[in-house]
């Protein structure tokens, strides 16, 4: 008999909850099963605007979806600052939990929310996307490629965006009793992730935040950047912002070849997505061009990137509850070393752009 699909329920109407009812809605082992509101109405009208079906359960409150014992996970969309309670408050319930990042305003509150995980054989997942597309895997096998790539020795990654006056003062990621870390919560998560994931995971030494920080008037973060070393030299930047043109990048320099991705976050198109390589480059004879030209490589996919997080997300869940699986802890392990990163940037930040060894 082919498994259940998991069921999944949505606490809390935000905006990117649209995105990821679509992306339950798609993939193949997943159910659009119930969304709740702390309004009943707005609850309603959501689930008639995203194409719920018939049979999902409409709640006027999150405590009532969570009592549903037929809810098998849970996607929380909710603001940074309300991640602790409501995690904690589902895992207890023993559903799943697919965790909109940042994870937490601090690491000290992801470990809360990681131990009653943990106590009630729960999985959790951040809500990072780009790492589930399947050009992601091809980057990848680049970058392992000794021939090609070489050892890994620098790297760049930047998301901007510019938000308009109304974001800027009225978004719930510029207010700091909301989602505290502003944009470098919400951009900077991506491109810290994106180191991590170039040096599989490997924490760097030390974390120094780049001069130039900008703050709005209560404090949030706006735009800012940081620099990264690792023991053995390497060393990688990003820059996030509010404040710039639409900007999605990747540059990973290894000792042999280049990397480049100019949409890692959201690729240009749902079913394909492209990016260059280059290995061994020099110069010709006169020094009028490049002896070998970076090469563009095309990935087709059937499925959307948050379509293939929420497969592979529930596939977890179903190997648990079929199976008594373990949950995967390498899901929680590397969202909790993005989350030390950002905390030491903010730390570095407040410190005058001091280094914070990790």
């Amino acid at each position: 008999m082919a498994e259940k699909p998991i069921r999944f329920g949505i606490i809390g109407c935000a905006e990117i909850a649209r995105k990821l009812s679509r992306a339950i809605t798609l993939a193949p082992n997943a159910e659009l099963s119930a969304v709740a509101s702390r309004s009943l109405e707005k609850a309603s009208a959501f689930a008639k605007a995203n194409n719920f079906p018939p049979s999902a359960k409409i709640y006027g409150s999150y405590e009532e979806l969570l009592d549903d014992p037929e809810i098998d996970a849970v996607y929380v969309p909710l603001p940074t600052s309300l991640h602790v309670k409501w995690a904690c408050f589902i895992a207890q319930k023993k559903k799943h939990i697919l965790l909109e990042k940042p994870v937490a305003l601090k690491v000290a509150e992801f470990d809360k929310i990681v131990e009653v995980c943990e106590a009630n054989g729960v999985q959790i997942m951040d809500g990072t996307m780009w790492i589930h597309n399947p050009r992601t895997h091809k980057m990848k096998e680049f970058l392992n490629d000794k021939e090609r790539f070489g050892e890994l020795k620098t790297m760049h990654s930047c998301f901007t965006f510019a938000g308009d006056e109304d974001f800027l003062k009225n978004d719930i990621r510029v207010k700091p009793d909301l989602d505290a870390h502003g944009a470098l919560g919400d951009a900077g998560w991506y491109g810290i992730r994106s180191i991590l994931w170039a040096v599989d995971y490997e924490l760097p030494k030390t974390v120094t935040a780049l001069p130039g920080a900008v703050l709005n008037e209560a404090g949030v973060i706006l735009s800012c950047g940081a620099s990264l070393q690792w023991e053995d030299g390497k060393v990688a930047t990003f820059h996030c912002s509010f404040l710039a043109h639409l900007t999605m990048d990747i540059t990973a320099i290894g000792a042999a070849g280049t990397l480049h991705v100019n949409d890692f976050i959201i690729p240009h198109g749902e079913k394909e997505s492209s990016f260059t390589t280059v290995s061994k480059s020099g110069f010709n004879d006169l020094v009028t061009g490049w002896a070998a030209v970076p090469s563009q490589h095309t990935v087709m996919t059937d499925l959307p990137q948050e379509a293939c997080m929420v497969t592979e997300f529930a596939r977890l869940v179903g190997n648990i509850k079929a199976n008594g699986a373990k949950p995967d802890p390498k899901w929680p392990r590397i969202s909790r070393k993005t989350q030390l990163i950002l905390d030491a940037v903010t730390t570095s930040i407040a410190q005058g752009s001091k280094p914070v060894e990790l």
